[in-house]
């Protein structure tokens, strides 16, 4: 759908989405076509609001997110968004990073900033959960050895004692993957890698379910969501970056 996100939102059907993966405009830190002025804590109030209203109980929303840094100090807006959704009823289930390989905003006053928050909300406890496994453990075939910390601060042999270490565990909360500028030969200032959209589309839904993102951008997600075997809607304003993704997401349902 292009339009505003709000206004399409209110024609969703209440409890409808099982999985909103989706990034939001991060303090007017980029101007998407002149859009600019319409972002602000007037806007994303409201849309958390609505997000919560359409999403399906046991059903989760990935909001990934950054802070500007204006007059030498972090907004700290990522953290006030997190807040307002957990008093609009969701819970924080997750405080997830997306660690990239380089900044891309040089600061020579502090440290280079290489990371975006991914808050997982939830409503409810999540229905579905799909960890991914690929992490390697460096002690692939080794025996479980030691003990666990109880309670009353004694200690007793691991449960899982004399097993063997398998060769992939379950990822940590911290992902790491690469920029993405200059992917998908689009116009769009900020897209995020398609693995991340679909990393957490296979880890928070199932085939069949039904994946949001308010601000579509160049599509990713709704590709991502096609590919994994969801249905998708997607709302963007900018009918420049609605065109590529709607062909984009044509081209994978084509695919």
């Amino acid at each position: 759908m292009q339009g505003d996100c709000l206004d399409k939102m209110r024609g969703i059907p209440g409890g409808s989405v099982d999985l909103t993966v989706t990034s939001p405009p991060y303090d007017n830190l980029r101007s998407y076509n002149g859009n600019k002025r319409l972002w602000g804590d007037h806007v994303w109030r409201e849309v958390i609001a609505e997000l919560y209203r359409v999403t399906a109980e046991g059903g989760v929303v990935v909001w990934v997110v950054a802070d500007a840094t204006i007059n030498g100090s972090e907004t700290g807006t990522s953290f006030k968004q997190a807040l307002h959704a957990m008093e609009c009823g969701f819970r924080l289930h997750d405080t997830m990073i997306w660690a990239k390989d380089s900044p891309q905003f040089p600061d020579h006053k502090r440290y280079g900033q290489v990371f975006e928050y991914m808050f997982v909300f939830s409503k409810g406890a999540p229905s579905s959960i799909n960890r991914i496994a690929d992490r390697k453990n460096k002690s692939f075939g080794r025996k479980v050895t030691g003990t666990d910390r109880q309670k009353d601060g004694t200690t007793r042999r691991a449960s899982c004692h004399g097993q063997s270490i398998r060769e992939h565990g379950e990822r940590f909360n911290v992902w790491h993957l690469p920029n993405t500028k200059g992917n998908h030969n689009t116009a769009h200032p900020a897209t995020f890698p398609e693995t991340l959209a679909h990393d957490h589309i296979v880890s928070w839904s199932n085939e069949g379910d039904t994946v949001l993102d308010p601000f579509m951008g160049s599509g990713t997600t709704g590709v991502a969501a096609i590919k994994s075997g969801r249905s998708f809607t997607g709302i963007e304003i900018d009918a420049e970056y609605f065109g590529i993704a709607k062909n984009r997401i044509e081209d994978a349902q084509n695919g």
